[in-house]
């Protein structure tokens, strides 16, 4: 696992930082292209970390997906995690999960894959983020900033609601829903350390670029630190988690 025996400031500090630019899958929207191609053009673009959510996928397909993708991104240093499939995640030694209210427990997630994986959680309220920090989160998914057709049945805390989770709990935040390029700059000065995407990078005809679009929007909002995982998009930190990937 990409943060395997880390002491817990160092643990969280490349967690927030990986936050910057973050891709959940969708394969819905590829077009004929490979998921894992279009990963990999998202992480050279500045992607900091990938999520498989292919929510319409059995089982074994998601493990055949996350089996493809995990060598990318593990050469790349960008942490991978399986949306709420712990099985999935152990079977492909995926770096973690991530977990909605009615999904698998946080605890249990952490109780199944032990104290190096990466768990985070999607919350909606200030106290769903507190019990989620309690129960061990090491990220918070909070949103939906703005309603999307992604997530029909999250809640949508918005900008103020983001404001008043990321101040509420001492773990990173990354802001998801209805997020793109043109509006990551209505995040500045909620303190969140990264924007969450979707259709955003794996809808896109270039999706490179896209990735690229969405850090440079970071970058000039103040969302977020520089990248510090070693993926192609920054700057790396080989001590700790691998150098990246060379062209």
């Amino acid at each position: 696992m990409i943060l395997e025996g880390l002491d817990p400031r160092r643990r969280r500090e490349l967690v927030r930082a990986s936050m910057r630019v973050y891709a959940v899958t969708d394969g819905r929207w590829l077009a004929g292209r490979s998921l894992v191609d279009v990963v990999d053009q998202a992480i050279w673009g500045g992607a900091t970390f990938v999520q498989l959510r292919e929510k319409d996928a059995s089982h074994e397909r998601r493990v055949e997906l996350a089996r493809q993708i995990a060598p990318v991104c593990a050469r790349a240093g960008v942490p991978f995690v399986i949306d709420d499939d712990v099985e999935c995640a152990l079977q492909v030694g995926a770096d973690g999960v991530h977990v909605g209210q009615s999904d698998e427990p946080c605890s249990r997630a952490r109780a199944l894959l032990g104290p190096d994986a990466i768990v985070g959680v999607s919350v909606g309220t200030v106290e769903q983020a507190l019990q989620a920090q309690r129960s061990g989160a090491d990220y918070l998914g909070v949103g939906a900033i703005w309603a999307t057709a992604t997530k029909t049945d999250a809640e949508v805390p918005g900008i103020e609601g983001l404001r008043r989770i990321c101040a509420a709990v001492d773990v990173p935040c990354v802001a998801i829903g209805g997020i793109k390029r043109d509006n990551v700059g209505r995040l500045a000065g909620t303190g969140v350390d990264g924007v969450a995407v979707v259709s955003e990078i794996f809808a896109a005809a270039d999706p490179l670029a896209a990735a690229r679009g969405l850090l440079g929007a970071c970058e000039r909002a103040g969302v977020g630190s520089a990248a510090a995982l070693g993926g192609p998009g920054g700057a790396g930190d080989a001590d700790a988690v691998g150098g990246g990937r060379s062209r």
